[in-house]
């Protein structure tokens, strides 16, 4: 099966406008209950897109929901999930969801672009959070020698 199809894992920076957004969601609605599933999973991927956060967890919900109920469209909830989770930042998340699609499809390189944006996302993220702490841990150290050289 090819690929081709799905945006490249890139596209996880980009959002759809508030506009693009509205024209989805009035197509959910209007359908309600008898929602159909590919209105339901275009207005899932357009709130994974969003940059508001609320948006993209009820976009994740709403493609487990499909991911759940819906075989034919597996694959595509899995890469969807993997960078909802990614956009959200729980990189642990999305990082399950895209090896799930790549021990489905090895070799996907839209699974395996999201892979790499979330290993390097991960890896900046530690490094940062180890500056962080070693910042700390020198002011700290400032402060205890600060108060030893006072005491004495």
């Amino acid at each position: 099966m090819s690929d081709s199809y799905l945006p490249y894992a890139a596209e996880a920076e980009q959002s759809l406008s508030p506009s693009e957004l509205q024209v989805l969601q009035r197509q959910f609605e209007r359908e309600g209950t008898q929602v159909r599933i590919q209105t339901k999973f275009n207005y899932a991927w357009g709130l994974i897109k969003s940059a508001q956060k609320h948006d993209q967890t009820r976009g994740v919900a709403l493609m487990h929901n499909i991911y759940e109920e819906h075989e034919e469209r597996k694959r595509e909830c899995l890469y969807y999930l993997g960078i909802g989770y990614y956009k959200m930042g729980e990189y642990a998340n999305a990082r399950v969801y895209t090896e799930r699609l790549l021990a489905l499809e090895p070799g996907n390189k839209q699974a395996e672009s999201l892979r790499q944006l979330v290993d390097e996302k991960v890896a900046r993220d530690g490094l940062i959070g180890l500056a962080m702490s070693g910042g700390a841990v020198a002011l700290l150290g400032i402060a205890a020698a600060f108060m030893f050289k006072k005491s004495k």
